[in-house]
C-alpha cells in the first residue's frame, strides 16, 4: 500500500490540523521561523527513519507522507518543541550506544534504540519519562499519522477512519456485509 500526501492531509484533517500542507505549501516554501525555531530538519529525518521500524513493511512512500504530516504538526509550536525534545533525547541515546544520529543508523539498530529506550511498551505520556515522551511524540505520533489516514485505516481493515465520509455504498451495506 503506497501513502501519499493525499494520505497526510487527510490525517491533518482528522486531527482539525489543516495549515501549510492543506494549502499544498511544501518544505521549500516555508518561512523559515513559521516552526517556531525547532530544527525542522531534524525531526523530519528522525521521524523518517523512525517510520521504517514503526510502519508495516508493506507500506510504500512514508518519506513524502512523513513529511507532509510534519508539516502540519510543527505549525503547532508547544507540539513542535516537545516534539523536538523527544528526538532529541531519542538522538542522545542513539549517539551513546551507537556512537551515530538515530537517522543514520541501519534500520536494524534504530529498532534496537526504540526497544532499549524501553519505547516499544511504554505507555504514551507527553510528560513523563524519557521513554513515555519517545513513545508518545515519536511512535505513537507516526502510528496516528498512519491510521487516521485513509490508507493506513484500510491496512488495518478500517475503511473509513473517523473524520472521513465512506460513500452511500457504505452505509447501505448490513451487518453481514
Amino acid at each position: 500500500m503506497e501513502l501519499t500526501r493525499r494520505d497526510a492531509v487527510a490525517a491533518l484533517a482528522t486531527l482539525g490540523v489543516g495549515g501549510g500542507a492543506a494549502l499544498g505549501v511544501g518544505w521549500l516554501g516555508r518561512d523559515p521561523d513559521a516552526d517556531g525555531g525547532v530544527d525542522a530538519e531534524r525531526i523530519r529525518e528522525t521521524q523518517v527513519a523512525a517510520a521504517a521500524v514503526v510502519y508495516p513493511s508493506e507500506v510504500s512512500g512514508t518519506r513524502e507522507f512523513v513529511e507532509t504530516f510534519l508539516e502540519g504538526r510543527l505549525e503547532q509550536p508547544a507540539h513542535a518543541t516537545a516534539l523536538e525534545e523527544a528526538v532529541a533525547e531519542l538522538d542522545d541515546r542513539a549517539k551513546s550506544w551507537y556512537d551515530d544520529a538515530f537517522a543514520a543508523l541501519s534500520v536494524a539498530d534504530r529498532e534496537r534504540v526504540l526497544e532499549q529506550v524501553g519505547a516499544d511498551t511504554a505507555d504514551e505520556d507527553p510528560d513523563g519519562t524519557t521513554a513515555e515522551r519517545i513513545r508518545y511524540y515519536v511512535v505513537n505520533e507516526l502510528l496516528l499519522a498512519l491510521y487516521a489516514s485513509p490508507t493506513g485505516g484500510e491496512l488495518v481493515g478500517l475503511e473509513n477512519p473517523q473524520g472521513h465520509a465512506g460513500g452511500l455504498e457504505t452505509y447501505r451495506r448490513g451487518p453481514e456485509a
